[in-house]
């Protein structure tokens, strides 16, 4: 938001430096993000004097030239070159001396330099009024009142206005001070507190009066419950023009462009008091009535910026008796406006449901600054009183008469509202005791009135503009930023209690798993969980029906909230592929989200996404392609992690993965991981295999609560390590080995692994070598051979029997 200091000493004649005044709004909350200077002329003519031509020559060398002197109070006149048609001599004329910088219309700077022009030197430049910021025309240079003084600062006649403009980084509570006037209260408070009691001058109405009742246009609001107050005034003979000077400065200061006479006085109003307006033609008024009402839903409106919108049922409309004016608090429409040819208006200054201002001006995509404030919440009780501000306004730049009575809907006064407030509560908020005069001093310079004091606290009486005190921890807090956060004293003594929380907390699972993760390579990311419904469509295993969409989307491409990790993950791949980046080990904790029939349910994940090659590319390292049974490393590596080393293995036969596995206990599937399909990655335009894990998050940590840990000895006794060389069939997996050598030799078996796999020439068709080794050992004593052959013999006489083993 941008404050005019300028505009700000309107309401509170404060001489301090914008430095120090931005120090101290930034001690309100109302942080100052910088300062910017405005001057109405860029420049501020620095550098151009008031000069008197001397002389005026023909150019030797070019026709349309003249060669000049102009004395501009120096010791010597100047000599400069001009192309103006209506120099001559005898004149007073704006000088832009050497080492003056001027600015195109465009805002461009140009310097002006010593130089020879067709061969005649020229030390300076006399300008035009376009040259000087001050006009458009260029038919000529800009001729001066005679009676100036040569050597007189341009800057001087011309009223150059200089002003500083906040950046106010104002946060959404604080619907109060989205004007001057709120900015100016705040500013007055922390300056009473600082013991400074400075005048606070609000605009006068008194001034305002009915002329006639020529023009009489009839109100009617059939839904008060989304517009509470309506107030409305017609004004006749108006000239809608540019605005004078000071109100387009006024604009332009504050990052606005100024339109003509009325839109521009609303405006004003706007940023002056925060009540927003809205002026319609009253010739395009039909039936001379406007009526407040919502329309069916799929009603077409034309809004200013010519988009044909269909409106919603619960959007509240501005309509005459036909047809529909503007979506009300937020947008006009393109055939109600005022034109040049308007000489008649209808003024309507209103206060909107917030909640239905913010949900229409989202529905359609729109953002302005009367919106921005209604949906916010502004001062119900200054509605009449800016429109008369307005009003006032209009007739002073635009002329006019005011042809009709205020017309002033507001069956239900919004009221203000009582907060009690506890001195025992706010020093165990604040840490300190403040004096209770002071908390007095404060409250009632925020225009929070005291009903009755006691020796325990205060009863209060809250403005219903500050609509963000509702609590007496509100009230608190509003004592604590005028008395000043620096102002409290640190305590010496440091108070601290330790909460006894479990080890399965889920944040420290995700931390352990995203540490370990992290050391093996994978970076974390957090992506969007809106999503497209459309990728529903590219699985089985997604429903469009159990998509869960959004009341206001900001786009068609993030409408429903997702139902896998895996699309969201697939975005970013494609993301940094595109940028050179095709090397990836990414992991994600996140949610997914659906709708079943009528119950709505969301579940915990951890994926993983694995493309291009496991590591960097180094000189002593060969490249190597993350592969599934990298991916199937890495998921077994975060299990064990966790203590789960049992599971169920299972093939993965879905439309996602080309291969797969899953890895469960029961019925609880922990995880699934596999390498996606083809027809999947090239949605994303994804060339290289990509292979994705999904952990069931809420699975998991179900599995590792229950889980115990046992300690136990190191054993006494060796270990012996013995080796198969199987030669088996191409469909046999290193699974079914394993699950036979454990059944088979439950006690001593300790582990069995897969150290090589063959498959090639000098083998028969359809077969493979598997090359496992088989750890024993007795905790009690050392084995024998004769017991270490019984179970090898054991061992080889099952292979054979149950897979056709043969040993090589």
């Amino acid at each position: 938001m941008k404050i005019s200091y300028n505009w700000l000493k309107q309401f509170i004649k404060i001489d301090w430096t914008p430095e120090q005044t931005s120090e101290l709004l930034t001690d309100l909350g109302l942080e100052v993000e910088g300062i910017e200077t405005y001057q109405s002329v860029k420049g501020g003519l620095e550098g151009v004097v008031v000069g008197a031509v001397l002389t005026c020559v023909q150019h030797p060398n070019a026709d349309k030239l003249k060669i000049t002197t102009v004395d501009i109070g120096a010791e010597f006149p100047l000599q400069i070159v001009c192309g103006a048609p209506n120099v001559a001599a005898g004149q007073k004329v704006p000088v832009a001396t050497i080492g003056t910088t001027l600015y195109t219309e465009t805002g461009d700077p140009w310097a002006i330099k010593k130089g020879k022009i067709r061969g005649e030197e020229s030390h300076g430049m006399i300008c035009a009024e376009d040259e000087l910021g001050l006009g458009k025309s260029h038919d000529g240079i800009l001729v001066l009142d005679a009676n100036l003084k040569v050597g007189t600062p341009a800057a001087t006649i011309f009223d150059v206005e200089n002003d500083h403009v906040f950046e106010i980084g104002l946060t959404p509570n604080r619907a109060d001070a989205m004007s001057h006037l709120g900015t100016a209260r705040d500013l007055k408070a922390g300056l009473v507190q600082k013991e400074i009691t400075l005048e606070f001058i609000t605009p006068s109405v008194s001034a305002f009066h009915v002329d006639n009742r020529t023009l009489r246009i009839d109100v009617d609001v059939m839904n008060k419950e989304l517009a509470p107050r309506y107030c409305g005034v017609t004004i006749s003979g108006i000239s809608v023009k540019p605005s004078p000077a000071w109100l387009q400065n006024r604009l332009k200061a504050i990052g606005l462009k100024p339109i003509n006479t009325i839109v521009d006085a609303t405006n004003y109003v706007l940023h002056d008091l925060g009540q927003p307006l809205h002026a319609f033609d009253a010739a395009k008024i039909t039936g001379n009535k406007v009526v407040v009402k919502t329309l069916p839903a799929g009603t077409k409106f034309v809004t200013l910026d010519g988009v044909e919108r269909a409106l919603h049922e619960d959007d509240l409309m501005i309509c005459d008796a036909e047809k529909p004016m503007c979506i009300a608090g937020v947008f006009g429409g393109i055939h109600s406006g005022v034109s040049e040819s308007t000489t008649s208006i209808f003024l309507e200054s209103a206060y909107f449901n917030p909640v239905s201002v913010r949900k229409s001006a989202k529905r359609h995509g729109l953002n302005t600054d009367a919106s921005f404030r209604f949906e916010r919440g502004i001062d119900p009780k200054i509605t009449e009183y800016a429109l008369k501000r307005a009003a006032l306004l209009i007739q002073e730049v635009a002329g006019g008469e005011i042809t009709s009575d205020i017309v002033d809907i507001y069956p239900k006064k919004i009221e203000d509202f009582q907060v009690r407030l506890s001195f025992e509560n706010a020093t165990k908020l604040i840490g300190e005791e403040i004096p209770k005069e002071i908390i007095k001093r404060i409250l009632t310079s925020l225009e929070i009135k005291i009903n009755n004091v006691t020796e325990t606290g205060l009863g209060l009486m809250v403005p219903a503009y500050r609509n963000d005190v509702l609590r007496e921890a509100d009230i608190i807090e509003e004592i604590l930023r005028v008395y000043g956060y620096n102002n409290i004293k640190t305590t010496e003594k440091l108070n601290a209690s330790i909460s006894n929380s479990s080890r399965f907390e889920d944040h420290k699972i995700q931390n352990l798993v995203g540490n370990q993760l992290a050391a093996q390579g994978f970076f974390e990311i957090l992506s969007n969980s809106l999503a497209t419904p459309n990728y529903a469509a590219l699985t089985e295993r997604l429903k469009d029906e159990h998509n869960i969409s959004i009341l206001n989307p900001l786009s068609g491409d993030l409408s429903v909230l997702r139902q896998s990790l895996l699309f969201s993950g697939l975005e970013a791949i494609s993301f940094n592929i595109n940028r050179k980046r095709p090397d990836l080990k990414l992991f994600e904790f996140g949610k997914t989200y659906h709708g079943y029939n009528d119950k709505l349910e969301e579940f915990k994940h951890l994926s993983l996404f694995v493309t291009g090659n496991q590591n960097s590319e180094n000189w002593n390292a060969a490249n190597k392609k993350s592969d599934f049974f990298f991916l199937k490393g890495t998921v077994v590596s975060v299990l064990e992690r966790l203590g789960i080393s049992r599971f169920n293995e299972s093939p993965m036969e879905n439309d996602l993965f080309s291969e797969g596995l899953g890895f469960g206990l029961g019925k609880m599937i922990l995880v699934d991981f596999g390498l996606i399909k083809k027809p999947i990655l090239k949605h994303f335009d994804i060339s290289q295999e990509v292979l994705f894990a999904d952990f069931n998050w809420d699975a998991i940590l179900e599995v590792v609560k229950r889980s115990s840990i046992s300690f136990k000895p190191i054993a006494k006794y060796p270990e012996v390590r013995r080796d198969f060389a199987l030669l088996l069939d191409d469909s046999i997996t290193f699974e079914s080995i394993y699950k036979i050598a454990k059944q088979s030799e439950k006690q001593l078996l300790k582990s069995v692994n897969l150290f090589d796999v063959y498959q090639g020439k000098n083998l028969p068709a359809g077969k493979k070598s598997y090359a496992v080794s088989f750890t024993l050992q007795d905790e009690n004593k050392t084995l024998t051979d004769k017991q270490i052959d019984k179970i090898m013999n054991t061992l080889q006489t099952q292979f054979e029997s149950q897979l056709g083993a043969e040993l090589r």
